[in-house]
């Protein structure tokens, strides 16, 4: 009789995992959509991710991450609004990049290596429609939130 409370684990033959991979988003081309959609959106994939190949640990990893990448848009947001000279906007953006090395180093690498180790090239993948129109609609309220913001700072200043 199975545990049932015993942690999942991979039906292996000659150092194989023969079970069958889950449907996954490729989790490179997650981190290289961050570019334009920020970590929030590839930490909350590779979250999805995680979920799907049995890694709780990984998963709450990756959450604590988008949950960090959500206050640093927020950051980028006070940021920009105490801040309005262009060389203080160029320090935001300088922020923002740094924070996304980190974060594709320190997470976004790790399942892109896991992946390609398990399973190579080889596992179902899962569509990009949902999840960009989702990153598209996500930036277009962030971009608005941000025009608000610079709208209501700006209208209290002199004449």
């Amino acid at each position: 009789m199975a545990n049932p409370y015993a942690p999942p684990s991979a039906r292996v033959a000659d150092g194989v995992n023969t079970d069958a991979p889950p449907a996954l988003w490729n989790p490179n081309a997650a981190a290289n959509w961050c570019l334009i959609f920020t970590p929030a959106f590839g930490a909350f994939l590779n979250m999805l991710n995680w979920d799907a190949l049995g890694e709780p640990e990984r998963a709450a990893w990756s959450k604590r991450w988008f949950i960090v990448s959500l206050v640093m848009l927020g950051l980028y947001l006070v940021l920009s609004m105490l801040t309005l000279a262009a060389r203080a906007e160029g320090m935001v953006r300088l922020i923002a990049l740094i924070y996304l090395f980190v974060w594709y180093f320190a997470s976004a690498r790790g399942q892109i290596t896991y992946v390609r180790n398990e399973y190579g090239a080889e596992y179902p993948r899962r569509g990009w429609g949902r999840p960009l129109l989702i990153g598209v609609a996500a930036w277009i309220g962030y971009a608005l939130i941000a025009g608000v913001i610079a709208v209501a700072s700006h209208a209290g200043g002199p004449r």
